[in-house]
């Protein structure tokens, strides 16, 4: 691999794992609604939550008044807190993860987050020592675009000051690392576990942990064999 200045990592299933379901229990009965109500709700704007046009207060509000329940101002904030409260709670940082980064710090690199989410995950990135180690967070719902967009990887560049050629890519979705390397972004495939269906997208670089990336990075000289090549 290229000299490389900067690394772009994704966070859902890359640097950390999340599980929803107690938001999937808690917040209905909170709501008062029947989960598959407030599922359906959530669902319908998600990708607003995701891209900034809804806070989760507002998105929040409307699941209720949508299904008969008052917004009152003191649910809507327990709903809102309780969902971060949930997401801090649940999310485990893979062991992996804090090292990579410090070692990609320590080799010089620049180090840009990158994640399709909603508001509360700059608290999580805050709070599990992630942001700390980063010089920029490019969160869809700040920046406004989602991955595999061009928007948000040139974003995260742009704030880094690197152009794309120097730049490495690391997430779990074939689809994510293909609209990096339409840029002309290097792009590694994470895949933790088995592939369960995805196809990595042409010409990244599959691995089976961040230990991996590092090496490729000159940033470890303990990482795990596997590196695989997709055509």
């Amino acid at each position: 691999m290229a000299e490389r200045e900067a690394c772009l990592v994704d966070v859902y299933n890359t640097l950390l794992s999340c599980d929803f379901e107690g938001h999937r229990a808690e917040l209905p009965t909170l709501a008062g609604l029947a989960p598959r109500v407030w599922e359906q709700g959530y669902i319908q704007i998600g990708k607003a939550f995701e891209t900034g046009q809804l806070t989760k207060a507002e998105g929040f509000g409307r699941i209720l008044r949508e299904n008969g329940v008052e917004p009152r101002p003191e649910l809507v904030r327990a709903l809102v807190g309780r969902d971060r409260d949930l997401l801090l709670e649940s999310a485990r940082l893979y062991d992996d993860a804090l090292p990579f980064l410090r070692a990609v710090k320590a080799r010089g690199l620049k180090i840009a987050i990158v994640s399709n989410c909603s508001e509360h995950t700059r608290d999580l990135l805050e709070s599990n020592g992630v942001a700390a180690l980063a010089d920029t967070l490019a969160l869809s719902c700040e920046v406004g675009a989602e991955k595999p967009g061009p928007e948000i990887y040139t974003y995260a560049l742009d704030q880094l000051g690197v152009p794309v050629s120097r730049a490495v890519f690391v997430d779990d979705q074939p689809s994510y690392c293909a609209g990096a390397t339409a840029l002309g972004i290097t792009a590694v495939q994470i895949v933790r576990g088995e592939l369960d269906g995805k196809v990595p997208a042409p010409g990244t670089t599959v691995v089976r942990s961040l230990w991996e990336v590092a090496a490729m990075l000159g940033a470890s000289s303990s990482a795990d064999q596997g590196v695989e090549e997709v055509g």
